[in-house]
């Protein structure tokens, strides 16, 4: 019996169709780390650990890659708010959230990689677009042109003028549209900074993980995963931008799971996860208080593209089991 997946791209479950025979090729997008790893990212973890499992049960060898995005504006403001250095703040978190995943009994990815760890390929991904003319560079930043390409948009099935009409996007003159986005920001005074062809700086976010992407598993994969968040923008400029240097189809199968979401206990409203609402639950604080199966039950109890509900009561039922 064939193995079918659900493809984001086309919004329809098809047959998996491997590049190479028996081998899968799985991406998925990691975290940034510039706090507690918490309970969202353990789900995602999760989701994508039951299918590398799943496809390994199947016979398939999986080479699956997690990157870490180590460098990014959140990291460098929060480690100017502590006084700690940028490198040494993500360092900490990585070691942090590897311990976790362990406790989790996550699988560990076949490869790890991390953006400052991948500046040579990053900076070689650049200057190959801009040899394409996809894209340009401005006063020490680099851009990629988005009107290059034709199907920009077929992810998220949204048309360019959809997007400039329904998204804020940054205004920037030196732009040549506002849809187009950052694949090297020129380094402002006290933030980590590496020499490129258009003058020190460091790697715009989504540049990273195409070019961590290709260093690891080749110019097409089959699997991309990662949360329905980031369908759009950081999917989206994705495949624009590794299908601009390549000329090829980058991933065949586009997989998404859905968003933790919490009940409040006093309203019993469902609300999202997030620090300005002070409901923050970290993978730390949950391990404190309940095994790690207990979250496995949570998560293999809903679909995967669906939204995960979860309080104390359904982590305590789920404990019962």
């Amino acid at each position: 019996m064939s193995l079918h997946i659900h493809n984001s791209l086309t919004g329809r479950v098809e047959p998996l169709e491997t590049l190479e025979a028996g081998v899968v090729r799985m991406y998925v997008c990691g975290v940034t780390v510039y706090d507690d790893a918490h309970i969202g990212h353990a789900m995602s973890a999760m989701v994508f650990d039951v299918v590398r499992r799943h496809l390994e049960w199947r016979g398939y060898r999986v080479r699956h890659i997690v990157n870490f995005t180590d460098v990014d504006d959140k990291i460098i403001a929060r480690a100017n708010a502590l006084g700690r250095d940028p490198q040494g703040l993500a360092e900490g978190y990585i070691r942090d959230f590897m311990a976790q995943l362990a406790a989790l009994n996550v699988l560990p990815a076949t490869e790890y990689p991390r953006a400052t760890q991948t500046m040579s390929e990053i900076l070689a991904f650049i200057a190959g677009l801009i040899a394409k003319g996809r894209a340009y560079a401005a006063d020490g930043d680099v851009y990629f042109r988005v009107r290059t390409s034709a199907d920009y948009g077929k992810l998220s099935h949204r048309s360019l003028a959809e997007m400039l009409s329904g998204t804020r996007f940054e205004v920037d003159p030196r732009k040549e549209s506002p849809a187009d986005f950052a694949l090297w920001k020129a380094a402002k005074p006290g933030e980590p900074s590496w020499p490129s062809p258009w003058g020190a700086g460091r790697p715009g976010w989504h540049i990273e993980c195409s070019a961590m992407s290709m260093k690891y598993l080749g110019e097409q994969i089959d699997i991309h995963g990662g949360g329905n968040d980031l369908v759009f923008p950081h999917h989206e400029n994705e495949i624009a931008q590794s299908e601009g240097l390549t000329g090829k189809p980058f991933a065949r199968y586009w997989m998404h799971n859905g968003m933790l979401q919490l009940v409040n206990p006093q309203t019993r409203e469902i609300e999202k996860m997030s620090k300005s609402l002070g409901n923050v639950v970290t993978i730390a604080s949950f391990l404190e208080r309940y095994d790690a199966d207990v979250f496995r039950l949570i998560v293999l109890g809903s679909h995967y593209r669906s939204p995960l509900t979860y309080n104390d009561e359904i982590a305590a039922d789920n404990a019962r089991k």
